[in-house]
């Protein structure tokens, strides 16, 4: 089983930037698992971040751009990093070349296009948003890697020492997928008992969040035949900004 307190130490210092003191033991065996709560607590950092810049008067679109800047680099551009990579290795037609496409560290033009249009739906739907920007910004982020936890579960992997390839063998089905539901399950809990005439936003995070997180995955899946870490990471990115983008039609 592992230590759980370890294992959650090294997801944070897998998946962001936080610097974790080298005194402290970390281990990676079921990182996943932790995925959606990372995505939770990064939103939480997020939204206090939005609060300050509102409190300062500054205006929605800027701070909606900081918040993207800010986003990218709590992560590392980790995830950012797997939109490219996938980006450029879908534009090659033939099929049998796109992994070792994916692979390359350069970059290509249909990588930077990809970024591009990601960043510009995260920015402009977070200017959308007027009201629950917190629950969104934390629902985007936890959901977003869900979808990764749900890729990882149901696909196969399609490297066999790939960047990402541990994530699938130390998983564990369907223990992983509940703990992940649970933590975003809370969130919309505690929606629901701090305004409860506004039930049908909790259900909306959970039928909307579950809905593109498995879609995510089922489309990079059905054009790869599968998964490796840079899909892990579109994955992650493609669902928080579609997310993002459903939001704004209710909020």
């Amino acid at each position: 089983m592992g230590n759980p307190v370890k294992s959650f130490l090294g997801a944070v210092t897998f998946y962001t930037t936080i610097r974790i003191p080298v005194s402290w033991e970390l281990e990676f065996h079921r990182i996943a698992r932790w995925a959606p709560l990372i995505g939770l607590l990064l939103g939480g950092v997020l939204t206090l971040l939005d609060l300050g810049l509102n409190q300062l008067g500054m205006p929605v679109l800027t701070r909606s751009i900081i918040l993207v800047s800010v986003w990218i680099v709590l992560t590392g551009g980790l995830h950012l990093d797997g939109v490219m990579d996938t980006a450029d290795g879908l534009a090659v037609t033939d099929e049998s070349k796109r992994l070792e496409v994916m692979q390359d560290s350069l970059t290509g033009a249909f990588g930077v296009m990809a970024a591009v249009v990601l960043l510009l739906l995260k920015t402009a739907s977070l200017s959308d948003i007027e009201s629950f920007r917190w629950l969104g910004l934390m629902a985007a982020a936890g959901w977003g890697r869900f979808a990764q936890v749900m890729a990882i579960a149901f696909y196969p992997y399609l490297r066999e020492n790939g960047k990402g390839a541990f994530h699938k063998q130390d998983f564990r089905s369907p223990q992983d997928i509940f703990l992940g539901l649970v933590f975003l399950f809370v969130l919309s809990l505690i929606q629901l008992l701090m305004d409860y005439e506004s039930w049908w936003v909790a259900l909306l995070l959970l039928f909307s969040g579950q809905a593109i997180a498995f879609f995510t995955g089922f489309w990079f899946h059905r054009q790869l035949g599968g998964h490796t870490g840079d899909t892990y990471g579109a994955v992650v990115e493609w669902t928080e900004a579609f997310f993002l983008c459903l939001l704004t039609l209710f909020f």
